[in-house]
């Protein structure tokens, strides 16, 4: 009788030991461990260690990283009638052997790949020992460094070295945690005659119909060659005929299949913003042998949708604009990082909250930074469900990567697994060959210093693209992210326009935070940014409860070991200065890093999105982050929005009115990213800060779907009487954008006079605001009544004797007026100008 795959989990009654290294006493008896886990989760749950998040146990921790662990357990096996055992783990991290009954069935050194191991000879009847030991990350990584020879970096460890999430060594907004551990789910997989090794699914749109394409391989147990084997398909979604319902089957031809679902109908997935998101539920078996039962099954949830980036030569260079359906999207983006240090923490739950909030900020694309993770199937899985659009970078970031083995077949192995696992998502919609590696090597002095190294060049170039070639063809991929296309690697030197070029594909922009001011995010007109960012503070609660220096100050202890940028706190001065006077209570400095911080990216959001079609996307650096830091991530590591996170929701507003400089004036630029046609009129002033209107234009105007259009402002709204106290407004009914004819600290701008009125909401309470002068991007902080409140709007601009009425939801009894109103809460620019 042939015996169906079943999976065998090897879950429980495992525990945890340091094996050799330096560990503080007593760290060699064994402590109950969690798997999926990893060491500090379990040393954390025994009490053995403190959080590594809080003050500075970062460094008082860095140990763990430097020991060898060895994870054990034991579990009772009876002989069953398989012709297989496999013992597969999902995940590892990251370098280990592992034995089974006191014999090495394998060794792993790649955190992102699983493994499958054929045990089925090791294994005894009745009790088994399965002991995985972990080397020290840190030790091997400097070990490989030396096989390889070393190559450049910007950090000191040699996270290149390995194949391990390179941000566990710490990157200049996280923390160094030198992670080890059973990170995914094992178990004991038993099977039969064969089993499927990799199952490809694609939808794709044909008509008003659509194609599902099945593609399989399968792995035989020895002996099971001749054994004749069918593979049969069947898809259910919206539109699916009874007809349909019934699949398709196909006789294997080897150990290969491709099965062909035709739908008459099917309804098309669309990004956030777009349109629904309708799946196909996939199902696929796998037949033979002498039994009914499958011999294995397979689950695909798909899209049916078309994606591709237009990259069409123009007047203008190369653009880089994302197609789906035939329809060009505007890419509303954000990089992404693990969500929590110790990532085995991250769970489904979270992982949505964090896609919540990004669809409340209007997002419609993240981007998987090349320093971190593939990410897991939960996220892409959300992301179908959610409409979120999703590039994925192939993990390699700001380093030259060895082209020698043993990294060269770790980095095709894990690619080829991570094509076929996450190929099949509408979501995905670009891979990416590496972050900032093409630009590293033409401007960072790579050349000279690798003298004749390799540096990673055959994978961008060749292996990767000829993967998507050979297991997802229908993905996207750009071989960098900055990236040109056009550009290309000819042996010895990258060909074709600068991977960074403006006016060539996506770039990068740094330089303002590192060494310029952000209002000359103004001076480019790129094609697609993939990465800017600015820095500034976790929420006041989060900070507090994370750093407990006495006094907090901006240069704390505490507070320098949660600033990892270099020359962070010079940099966020150098950018708070021409903009505000620096401020000297802790309170004050902390509002102004945030505001700043809002102000910066909302002026480059708004700026790139007036320059659509040119400019066609946006990704800010970054969503979110992965412990309590000072960093450019909008939600702070508690997974509190900071002031950012409203700019960003504002600036990426369906509809947003911007004024903004052209041809030496200004102009109202419109932008509609919606399907419905706008009507309406512009109404732009210019007002004292009395609130005094001093000059009047109207214009009526007409945008369709999608369009951005430009309204020169005459000289008379456009230019200052009194640049220190007068400001533009324009609007279209409730939207407008404001002109600021000076700096804040150059402006008559006076104390914030605000009225604020609370009455209980369903989840919450409603906050009015009324201004009696006129007040600057205010902003509520509200944890700092309630940690777990979260307000619906910031960073508010009101004229003398306007309201606006926000939400802030929380639990338990409404929140009083006279708490909101404290002036440690209701913050605005005004008192980072006023003396």
């Amino acid at each position: 009788m042939t015996t169906a795959l079943s999976f065998r989990p090897l879950d429980s009654g495992w525990t945890l030991r340091a094996a050799a290294g330096p560990a503080p006493d007593g760290f060699d008896a064994p402590v109950d461990a969690v798997v999926p886990g990893c060491v500090h989760t379990d040393l954390l749950a025994a009490g053995l260690i403190p959080d590594p998040f809080l003050d500075d146990n970062e460094s008082a921790l860095a140990w763990i990283g430097l020991v060898d662990w060895t994870y054990a357990t034991s579990f009772t096996w009876a002989p069953d009638d398989a012709d297989r055992t496999d013992l597969v783990f999902e995940g590892l991290d990251t370098v280990t052997t592992i034995l089974l009954n006191g014999r090495e069935v394998g060794s792993t050194a790649n955190q992102h790949r699983s493994y499958r191991l054929d045990v089925r000879d090791a294994l005894v009847a009745g009790e088994n020992e399965l002991v995985v030991r972990f080397r020290s990350p840190v030790k091997y990584a400097n070990e490989q460094s030396v096989a390889l020879g070393a190559r450049q970096r910007p950090y000191p460890l040699p996270y290149d070295a390995i194949r391990k999430s390179a941000c566990s060594f710490g990157w200049d907004w996280g923390i160094a945690t030198y992670t080890s551990g059973i990170v995914k789910p094992v178990g004991l997989e038993s099977w039969s005659v064969a089993r499927l090794a990799q199952t490809r699914v694609v939808a794709t749109p044909a008509g008003d119909g659509g194609t599902i394409t099945v593609e399989v391989e399968v792995e035989r147990a020895p002996g099971a060659a001749s054994v004749p084997l069918s593979v049969h398909a069947t898809v259910n979604g919206p539109g699916v005929s009874e007809k349909e319902l019934q699949g398709a089957t196909v006789e294997l031809a080897g150990d290969r299949a491709t099965v062909r679902l035709e739908l008459a109908s099917a309804e098309r997935w669309w990004p956030a913003g777009y349109g629904e998101q309708p799946l196909y539920v996939v199902d696929v078996r796998l037949q033979g042998g002498d039994g009914p039962d499958p011999l294995d099954a397979a689950h695909r949830v798909v899209g049916v949708r078309d994606v591709r980036w237009d990259t069409t030569p123009d007047d203008a260079g190369t653009p880089f604009t994302l197609v789906v359906n035939d329809q060009p999207i505007f890419v509303k983006g954000v990089n992404w990082i693990p969500d929590d240090a110790l990532t085995v923490r991250v769970t489904r739950d979270r992982l949505r909250r964090r896609f919540e909030q990004a669809l409340d900020a209007n997002l419609n694309l993240i981007r998987v930074w090349g320093g971190g993770l593939y990410e897991s199937d939960d996220f892409y899985e959300l992301a179908d469900e959610m409409g979120l659009l999703v590039w994925q970078d192939f993990l390699f970031a700001c380093a030259a990567y060895a082209e020698e083995e043993p990294l060269r077949s770790e980095i095709e192995a894990e690619a080829r697994e991570n094509i076929v696992r996450l190929g099949h998502h509408a979501s995905l919609v670009l891979l990416t060959g590496n972050n900032e590696n093409l630009w590293g090597y033409e401007d960072w002095g790579w050349k000279l210093r690798l003298d004749g190294k390799t540096w990673g060049a055959h994978y961008y170039y060749e292996l990767f693209p000829a993967l998507v070639a050979e297991l997802a063809p229908h993905v996207p991929y750009a071989p960098g992210s900055p990236f040109s296309p056009g550009a290309g690697w000819d042996g010895e030197a990258q060909t074709g326009p600068h991977p960074n070029d403006e006016q060539h594909g996506s770039m990068h922009l740094w330089e303002q935070w590192n060494r310029l001011d952000w209002p000359t995010y103004r001076d480019h007109r790129p094609r697609f940014v993939a990465e800017f960012g600015w820095q500034g503070p976790p929420a006041w609660s989060t900070l507090v409860r994370s750093v407990s220096d006495a006094p907090l100050t901006p240069e704390s202890p505490g507070m320098i070991v949660h600033q990892k940028a270099m020359e962070g706190n010079t940099k966020l001065t150098n950018g708070l200065i021409p903009h505000f006077r620096m401020p000297e209570a802790m309170e004050d400095w902390h509002w102004a890093m945030q505001l700043n911080q809002a102000l910066a990216v909302r002026t480059a959001l708004e700026h790139f999105r007036s320059w659509a079609p040119h400019t066609q996307g946006a990704i800010v650096w970054q969503l979110n982050d992965c412990w309590p830091v000072t960093s450019w991530a909008a939600i702070d590591g508690d997974e509190r929005p900071k002031p950012l996170y409203y700019a960003l929701k504002n600036a990426f507003a369906p509809r947003v009115v911007t004024v903004q400089p052209r041809d030496g004036g200004l102009a109202a630029v419109l932008v509609n990213d919606t399907a419905d046609t706008w009507d309406g009129e512009v109404v732009a002033r210019r007002v004292g800060f009395s609130g005094d209107e001093l000059a009047r234009f109207t214009s009526t105007i007409t945008l369709a779907p999608r369009e951005t259009i430009t309204v020169p402002l005459p000289a008379e709204v456009a230019a200052a009487g009194d640049a220190a106290s007068e400001l533009v407004v324009a609007g279209v009914g409730e939207l407008r954008g404001h002109w600021f004819f000076a700096e804040p600290r150059d402006s008559a701008l006076g104390a914030a006079q605000v009225e604020v009125r609370t009455e209980p909401a369903a989840d919450g309470t409603l906050v009015s605001l009324t201004a009696s002068s006129l007040v600057r991007d205010l902003t509520l902080l509200v944890d700092k009544v309630d940690p777990g409140a979260v307000a619906s709007d910031a960073l508010v601009t009101l004229l003398p004797g306007e309201s606006t009425t926000l939400l802030v939801r929380h639990d338990g009894d409404p929140l009083a007026a006279s708490a909101l109103s404290d002036p440690r809460v209701l913050r605005t620019a005004n008192e980072l100008v006023a003396s």
